[in-house]
């Protein structure tokens, strides 16, 4: 019965410490825009694509 003496305060300080972590990160725009970067990792490709194609030089050559 003494342990509930230790955990409990031990356990009131992680609850503070969890919100005061989630208040930051609301303060600090972490939650603004949860779609963008997806959308902007799946369409990375295209871009990567039409830079190489706009930065390379018409071969000559004809594909093997």
């Amino acid at each position: 019965m003494d342990v509930i003496y230790i955990l409990l305060p031990v356990a009131l300080v992680i609850v503070i410490i969890i919100i005061a972590i989630f208040l930051w990160a609301v303060r600090s725009d972490q939650f603004d825009d949860l779609e963008g970067p997806a959308h902007r990792i799946l369409m990375d490709d295209d871009d990567s694509e039409r830079k190489i194609n706009k930065t390379s030089p018409p071969s000559d050559k004809a594909p093997d």
